[in-house]
């Protein structure tokens, strides 16, 4: 049985359709590239994923459950994680304050988000800057923090919103090093992401959108020689490496 289920999603904002019957699943275990041109409805499938918005119409399972319309705690605490394409970091908190927040999801004492932050920020490299105030950072290392906050919270499902969005190559390479390893844990990842040599190299399995609806599905070889997706997003000059 799939991990999450998206059944038949719809939604408007006044005469624009965002999204327009897009269905698709996500295996356990696996990590799930979501691509698209500008506009063509990711983020807002992310936002109906995890109670942002509500759909016109259509289901969303997760674990078995419809989580359709709940509220984002309560789609949180069932164990669905997400990052933001903006980064909002706790600015005058430091890096292990901010990774704590989302830890008191699950721990009951201090001491306990303490030490549940301090095993994320060895996991994402970031354990020298714990003290530091967020506003310091890079942007890469903010970009880090995102991840760590959604981590925290302990989810069975992790979406990526443009994780690698603004970083150098070296930057990129190191995120995509950091998001394989997560995976290789069990952790199920559906990411959406405009770096394509990045996404099509994690992926396991790839869903394509364009003008709000889904265009082509399947492995990310068969993907990247889609004429549709071609014609859509990646262009004729894309090769896979």
């Amino acid at each position: 049985m799939a991990l999450l289920e998206v059944i038949d999603l719809v939604k408007s904002f006044g005469g624009l359709t965002a999204v327009k019957n897009v269905s698709f699943s996500v295996e356990g275990g696996k990590l799930v590239g979501l691509i698209g041109p500008n506009g063509s409805g990711k983020t807002t499938i992310f936002n109906l994923i995890t109670g942002f918005l509500k759909p016109d119409s259509g289901s969303v399972n997760f674990n078995g459950e419809e989580i359709t319309g709940l509220k984002p705690h309560d789609i949180c605490e069932r164990g669905i994680g997400r990052t933001f394409q903006i980064v909002r970091p706790l600015l005058n908190m430091t890096v292990l304050e901010n990774i704590m927040v989302g830890a008191f999801k699950n721990a009951q004492k201090v001491q306990d988000a303490k030490r549940d932050a301090l095993n994320i920020l060895e996991l994402v490299d970031m354990a020298k800057s714990k003290n530091k105030l967020a506003k310091s950072l890079t942007t890469a290392d903010r970009k880090r923090l995102e991840l760590a906050k959604a981590l925290a919270t302990k989810p069975r499902l992790l979406l990526l919103d443009e994780v690698m969005a603004g970083l150098n190559p070296t930057e990129t390479a190191e995120m995509m090093a950091l998001i394989k390893k997560i995976n290789d844990t069990g952790l199920t990842i559906l990411v959406v992401e405009h770096v394509m040599k990045a996404v099509m190299s994690l992926s396991h399995h790839m869903i394509a959108l364009n003008y709000g609806m889904k265009i082509a599905e399947g492995p990310p070889e068969q993907i990247a020689k889609d004429e549709k997706v071609i014609e859509a997003y990646l262009g004729r000059s894309y090769r896979l490496a």
